[in-house]
């Protein structure tokens, strides 16, 4: 697993065994935050003991930005720790995450161990402030990957923590594009420095806006192209020709399972519109 320093007090970690899923942890005199915390324990572990010999303050927050196995799973390891995260986080968990965790455990034995945590100290619109040791962490609500989305913005450091808001191909599958749209728009003012994606490389300082405007054009251009394959008339079928590079965006990117992700947003949106039709 990959570790960066993105700040004096922020690191980053990027999982080695799925789709680069990242993690965060902000360290504080009052104790550290983790940002999402990976799917498998193994990974996780390394985690937790990297804030064990970082500081003797341990874990005070784990912000679980969505319901997403790849985000939450790690959660059980910081048993002291506040979970923090979105109401309808807490709801989806409970429901769709326990399903969920049922149907991982037949295929990964490593995640027999997992119990889920549900948010204890939950927003529901809008945003909220943490203050621990000196960081103020804004929890932004930013859907359209997922209904229950946080982004996190490190205020002091100016570094975002986008989740899968942002990333080398934005999904919306398990979401809405017009409401992703919306927030890439909200995250694009705040001015941040550094963007920890949900997924692949930290985006930093003269990349931001660029990227946040990439995600945006691909939306539109996937959107366009849906839309005018459904008034059409053609068959879901021929979205599985359209190639993600055609659409912006390369093909390589998450050790080359961009191209999968881009093909499950167009089929998503087919069927979405062919519903919205009647």
């Amino acid at each position: 697993m990959l570790r960066e320093r993105v700040s004096s007090d922020i690191y980053v970690f990027t999982s080695d065994l799925y789709v680069q899923a990242t993690a965060g942890v902000i360290a504080t005199p009052d104790g550290a935050v983790v940002i999402d915390t990976l799917p498998f324990p193994s990974e996780a572990r390394e985690i937790a003991r990297f804030v064990a010999d970082l500081s003797t303050a341990g874990v005070r927050y784990v912000v679980l930005t969505h319901y997403h196995a790849d985000h939450t799973y790690g959660a059980y390891l910081f048993p002291d720790a506040q979970v923090v995260g979105h109401a309808r986080c807490r709801q989806l968990l409970s429901t769709r995450g326990e399903r969920g965790l049922a149907a991982a455990r037949a295929e990964a034995p490593e995640l027999e161990e997992v119990v889920l945590r549900l948010p204890g100290l939950t927003l529901d619109d809008g945003e909220m402030d943490l203050h621990v040791g000196g960081k103020t962490l804004r929890l932004l609500w930013t859907p359209g990957h997922s209904e229950d989305m946080l982004s996190v913005f490190v205020v002091e450091d100016r570094v975002l923590f986008a989740s899968d808001l942002v990333m080398p191909v934005p999904t919306v599958v398990d979401g809405d594009l017009a409401t992703m749209k919306r927030s890439l728009q909200k995250v694009l003012g705040l001015g941040a420095e550094s963007i920890v994606q949900g997924h692949g490389e930290v985006i930093l300082r003269g990349e931001v806006e660029e990227t946040i405007q990439n995600c945006i054009r691909y939306l539109d251009v996937i959107h366009d192209l849906v839309t005018e394959t459904v008034a059409q008339g053609r068959r879901r079928e021929t979205l599985l020709g359209v190639d993600i590079e055609r659409c912006g965006l390369s093909r390589v990117a998450l050790n080359g399972q961009a191209p999968q992700l881009h093909t499950a947003n167009l089929l998503a949106l087919y069927d979405r519109m062919k519903r919205h039709a009647g």
